[in-house]
């Protein structure tokens, strides 16, 4: 692991660092918030999944995360949102599939495959090189995100709620199988079959019996892909009958961008600290 810059923050120290991943090919960068607690204990990880087109960077930069972060003494992860490099592949005209559009899942189509292995790199790989170079609680992980990163966390938490304890969301992509901005690329990554979809579609694992204690879901009635992309009404129906609780607020005038997510991002903070103490 490579240091690329430490900047000190709310007493605290936010990182950007950089690795050869074995899970992608390819060197991989993403950004660590450390609390100053941490000097003196383990702390909570809180892991932050961004959207489409975005790096490590949206969120760290504009997401206003740090100082109630410092204060709750809270970790926060901030991968990158696909493999990058000249050997990986893309389409450059296309801001829905390839580099910056990784989906989070595990690729198994060609020529994706070979380095489109995001599922395991944030589930396997980085949790073990987080826990090796911070001064991290491992049993103690919730995880959030925004649109694709919201998509990403919901499917990840369904399918390992043994490993966390919290999980919320901006404006997720809940149910991407059917999405006019996600379908195309789950195709791609993983083929014709949609029965392989389903592990990454948050409705479909809910009705193959996937379950998590609870959801925090914002969303702004604003947003532009609310309609077709979106749609946080279909997860509500499909955890209608199970013993999921979900709190979806929908607010008036706010739309998909950082405006926001930083606006909320307090609330989404202080909600996991109550679940990671």
């Amino acid at each position: 692991m490579k240091v690329i810059s430490q900047n000190t923050a709310f007493d605290g120290m936010q990182g950007v660092y950089a690795h050869e991943s074995d899970a992608c090919k390819c060197e991989m960068t993403f950004a660590v918030f450390v609390p100053p607690q941490a000097i003196s204990e383990p702390r909570p990880v809180l892991w932050y999944l961004s959207g489409l087109t975005c790096t490590h960077a949206n969120v760290m930069e504009k997401g206003e995360y740090r100082r109630l972060a410092s204060e709750l003494g809270l970790i926060i992860v901030c991968p990158d949102t696909s493999p990058r490099g000249n050997d990986v592949p893309d389409e450059l005209t296309n801001w829905q599939m390839g580099k910056g559009a990784g989906f989070y899942l595990d690729a198994t189509e060609k020529p994706w495959a070979e380095h489109y292995q995001m599922y395991s790199y944030i589930t396997e790989e980085l949790p073990s090189l987080i826990s090796q170079h911070f001064r991290a609680d491992m049993t103690r992980q919730g995880i959030f995100g925004h649109s694709m990163g919201g998509h990403g966390a919901m499917t990840i938490a369904l399918k390992n709620p043994d490993r966390f304890k919290s999980c919320s969301a901006f404006a997720p992509i809940v149910q991407p199988s059917t999405a006019d901005w996600s379908a195309p690329a789950l195709e791609k990554y993983l083929g014709a079959d949609r029965s392989t979809w389903r592990p990454y579609d948050a409705c479909a694992l809910v009705e193959d019996g996937a379950r998590f204690p609870e959801f925090l879901i914002d969303q702004g009635k604003a947003d532009s892909f609310l309609d077709n992309g979106l749609r946080p009404w279909l997860f509500e129906e499909a955890t209608k009958g199970t013993d999921i609780g979900l709190r979806l607020r929908m607010h008036d005038r706010y739309d998909h961008s950082y405006y926001f997510i930083s606006t909320f991002m307090d609330d989404h903070l202080k909600w996991h600290a109550e679940r990671l103490r």
